[in-house]
Parts: C-alpha cells; sequence; structure tokens
C-alpha cells in the first residue's frame, strides 16, 4: 500500500520546497540579523533592551486586566495605575513627604512601617527632576526606572567587554534583559537606578580607576543597599592583591588607592543607618524599621535555617542553608564563571553572603536576585549554542510571566494580604 509516499526499491524522494512565506519570512530575519549586526555596539544594545522593555509591557498590560479587587484602586487598572502598586507606594510618599521625623509605633511602642525602609536617591531624584520640569512625579516615577534600564544595559555591556567578545557580551545583556525579574527594571523602584551605579562602580573597579569609584559607590550606597557586600568584596580583594603582589607586581600606589576606595565603600554602607539616626533621633532607626517587614528582630543567618524547617522538616531543613552554600560555592569556582574575573566573582560571593546573612527569604527574594547579573555572562558563555541561548530567552520570558502574574498581580490569600514581588 502506498500511503502517498513512493516506496520502491531505489526510489529517491524529494525534499519538500519551502513555501514562499517562510522563504520570504527566512530573507527578511536574515536581512533583519545583517542590518543589526552592522549597528553600532551602542544602538544594538539600546535595540535589545527595547525589545526586553516591550515583552515586560506586555506581560504587565495583560496581567492588569487580570487584576481584580484590590487595596489601591478598582479592578482592571491600565498600566500606567498598575506599576503604582506594592512599593511604588512607599516611594510615591517619599517623594511628596519626604522621611518621618519621629518614628511611628504601635500602641506597644514598637516601630511600624515606614518610609525609613526605602534609601533616598530614587524619590528624591524624582522629586527633584518634577519641580526643574514641572512634569508630574507620577510621571517621572516611572520615566526614571526606565531610562536607567537602559543605562544599565550599556555600562553592563562595557562590563562585559572586558571578559569577553562582542556576541557572548550581547548575549549577556540579553539574559540580564529578559531576566525573569527584570520586568522591575521598568516599574517605580530603586532597583534600575540601583543596578546602574552598581555597574558602574563594577566598571571602575575591574579597571582599576579606584579613586574615581568613590563617589559612584557612595551613590550605589544611597540608592540600594548593596555597601556591605561591595566592602567585604573590596577588603577581600585588597587581601587577595596584597598576598600576590610578589608574584604579580602591582603598579606603583594600586594597593593605598584600593585601600582608600574599601574605607570609603565601609562609610558609605553605614552612611544611611547614620542619616536615619540623625533624622529621627533613633539610632537603631533603620535597622527597626526594616525588622518590621521581617516580623522580628534579624539574626544573622538565623532566618535561612527556619525557612529550611518549614520548607523540608526538622531532620533535613537544618542541612538546607549548608546544602545551599555548598551549591553557590562549587557554581562561583566552576570554569565558565571564571570568565567573568576575580572582581565580578568577588561581588557575587560577597553579595550571596550577604543575602545569607541578613535576607529574610521569601518571595522578595527573587526580585534581590538582580544583583547577581554579572554570572549573566557566564551563562551566556556556558555554550555558544544558538538553541540553548534561545532556550534560555525563552524560558526567561515564561518565568517573567510567572513573576508578573504570581507575585505583581495581588490575589488576597485566605489569611488576607499577598505575597509582595
Amino acid at each position: 500500500m502506498s500511503h502517498g509516499l513512493d516506496e520502491r526499491p531505489g526510489a529517491t524522494r524529494e525534499a519538500p520546497s519551502s513555501s514562499p512565506v517562510h522563504v520570504a519570512l527566512a530573507a527578511a530575519a536574515r536581512s533583519t540579523a545583517l542590518w543589526f549586526a552592522r549597528r553600532p555596539w551602542w544602538l544594538q544594545v539600546v535595540l535589545l533592551f527595547a525589545a526586553s522593555r516591550l515583552v515586560s509591557f506586555g506581560i504587565f498590560a495583560a496581567a492588569a486586566l487580570q487584576q481584580g479587587t484590590n487595596p489601591w484602586f478598582g479592578p482592571h487598572p491600565d498600566y500606567f495605575h498598575f506599576l503604582q502598586i506594592w512599593d511604588s507606594e512607599w516611594y510615591g510618599r517619599i517623594i511628596q513627604n519626604g522621611y518621618p521625623s519621629v518614628l511611628p509605633r504601635s500602641s506597644s511602642g514598637t516601630v511600624t512601617e515606614n518610609a525609613w525602609a526605602f534609601y533616598p536617591v530614587f524619590p528624591y531624584l524624582v522629586r527633584s527632576l518634577a519641580i526643574l520640569t514641572g512634569i508630574s512625579w507620577q510621571v517621572l516615577e516611572q520615566i526614571v526606572p526606565l531610562v536607567a534600564g537602559f543605562a544599565a544595559a550599556l555600562v553592563i555591556y562595557r562590563l562585559f567587554r572586558h571578559f569577553a567578545g562582542h556576541s557572548t557580551s550581547m548575549w549577556g545583556v540579553a539574559f540580564f534583559a529578559f531576566f525573569p525579574v527584570s520586568a522591575i527594571l521598568q516599574v517605580p523602584y530603586a532597583e534600575a537606578l540601583g543596578t546602574v551605579f552598581l555597574a558602574w562602580a563594577l566598571l571602575w573597579i575591574v579597571e582599576r580607576r579606584y579613586l574615581v569609584a568613590i563617589p559612584v559607590v557612595a551613590i550605589a550606597c544611597l540608592t540600594r543597599p548593596v555597601g556591605v557586600p561591595l566592602a567585604v568584596m573590596l577588603a577581600a580583594l585588597f587581601v587577595i592583591r596584597w598576598a600576590l603582589r610578589r608574584r604579580r607586581p602591582l603598579p606603583p600606589g594600586e594597593l593605598p588607592r584600593l585601600a582608600a576606595l574599601t574605607v570609603a565603600t565601609a562609610a558609605s554602607a553605614l552612611a544611611w543607618p547614620a542619616i536615619a539616626w540623625a533624622g529621627t533621633g533613633v539610632m537603631t532607626a533603620y535597622t527597626d524599621t526594616e525588622a518590621v517587614w521581617r516580623g522580628s528582630d534579624l539574626v544573622p543567618f538565623m532566618p535561612w535555617f527556619d525557612t529550611g524547617k518549614y520548607l523540608f522538616g526538622p531532620v533535613l531543613g537544618p542541612a538546607a542553608p549548608f546544602v545551599l552554600v555548598a551549591v553557590v560555592a562549587l557554581y562561583l569556582t566552576s570554569a565558565h564563571v571564571k570568565l567573568i574575573g576575580i572582581e565580578l566573582r568577588l561581588w557575587c560571593g560577597a553579595y550571596a553572603l550577604f543575602l545569607l546573612a541578613f535576607l529574610y527569604p521569601q518571595t522578595s527574594t527573587f526580585r534581590m536576585m538582580l544583583p547577581f547579573f554579572p554570572l549573566a555572562l557566564a551563562g551566556a558563555a556556558l555554550s555558544r549554542s544558538r538553541a540553548y541561548r534561545g532556550t534560555v530567552l525563552v524560558m526567561f520570558v515564561l518565568l517573567q510571566i510567572v513573576w508578573v502574574v504570581w507575585l505583581w498581580d495581588w490575589a488576597e490569600l485566605p489569611g488576607g494580604g499577598d505575597w509582595p514581588p
């Protein structure tokens, strides 16, 4: 029986011909890729990041249509209002009213939620621009992160080029731009602005421009809580450079300049708690405020053990943090991660240690993964296969949908409230 195929011995099968539509699409794709490759690097980065923002816009807009009753506005808000929830509301309060001089307290005397938990560079920048331009702060609150995201992508590309060629660096930027929590780079949060200054600081550290990095680090430390891990990273880098100074001679004055940056970074890390103290008269104003969101006083490292017990039980739970540390250590010392250099690996290790010591693991932990962006280059360098790299991007987009719908879209839990993004 033929079944429509010639199965006679010696018969040859003709390859199916492509339809005119497929031929046209393939030609258009090749033409677009060729045009893109001929653009200057900065335009390639801008176009790539713009594509990622359009994807996130579509995800947010679709999720907004599904948003039901919530604490901020009516159901089915537009994109603009949908982005002004969660911590965006707190930044709006700071833009309008600044920080309280008296810490709010409950009837029992404990500190309650207040603005001192949020760092000042982003809200005060928006406030200043609103005064200078006359544009509504609600509009600027969304423009500033978007512009900062583009700036971050450009700086990150420059940083990646110290360790890889153009193609791999572009894929690293793509992994950063489409990362599952990258949607946060266009909402009224400080993450986008914080990423700009962190990437800028890391770029100048890699280039060993330690003294000019000091003001950038200072601003980064007042944008997001990155001061402590940056200080730990720089201290470790100083020890390594000092220990290897005989085998790897350094330019004159490099160690003193690195030491100056390390001390300045440590001081910058303490700046915001000191400002909160000066602004309220309470020495522990910042840490007391942070503890409100945790529900209890912070005991370093302990929340991870508590979460381990909650997830895996009393027997396996206490071992979970040690397994996590072992996995992170193995990954940061793996062959393909060594591509990103000692400075960026030290940053990732120091930031991981910081999260382990001070973070209360919850759904917001996903958002805290953004400063690990140097690992995007390591991920891109793992394989040159387009199938691998394309699959990663597709998975990132799918996980971004999950993140927005699960965490940004507000849906009341049985006990009240919702998991924060």
